[in-house]
């Protein structure tokens, strides 16, 4: 299974994503992509087995994911103050790749019915979903 991890800024959100897929023994191969450099070296130091940044990276990466995790903004031209291009939101919503978005309700993107949670418990959820459907399904 073929991870893209994007993200922006200074790549926090995607760092601690890739440390959780890390301590959990999930078995993929994480590609770091970030919107900047500084994003996409956080996420290289925290274990991801290859990274680059840039628009043209984005849209690639999004060909080839089998699955795509960042902040709900990947998928918003302009959000993350304008380091998500058009191409980029484009190229990720089209992208057949399963997408687990984070929903940080900044830069613009409100999530309804979302309470906020620390940013740790939003990303162990989002690891969740790269678990087999099996380990997922709580015992009723």
């Amino acid at each position: 299974m073929r991870v893209a991890v994007i993200d922006g800024q200074g790549g926090r959100m995607g760092q601690m994503v890739i440390e959780r897929v890390r301590s959990e023994g999930i078995v993929c191969e994480l590609i770091a992509i970030g919107t900047n450099s500084i994003a996409a070296s956080a996420m290289l130091k925290a274990g991801a087995d290859a990274g680059a940044s840039g628009e043209n990276p984005v849209v690639a990466a999004s060909r080839s994911a089998d699955v795509i995790i960042g902040p709900v903004g990947i998928i918003a031209a302009d959000s993350m103050l304008g380091e998500v291009t058009p191409a980029m939101a484009v190229a990720i919503g089209q992208s057949g790749a399963r997408k687990i978005l984070i929903p940080v309700n900044l830069c613009n993107n409100f999530i309804v019915g979302v309470r906020p949670q620390p940013l740790a418990k939003l990303i162990a959820e989002a690891v969740e979903q790269l678990k087999p459907e099996q380990s997922r399904q709580k015992p009723e």
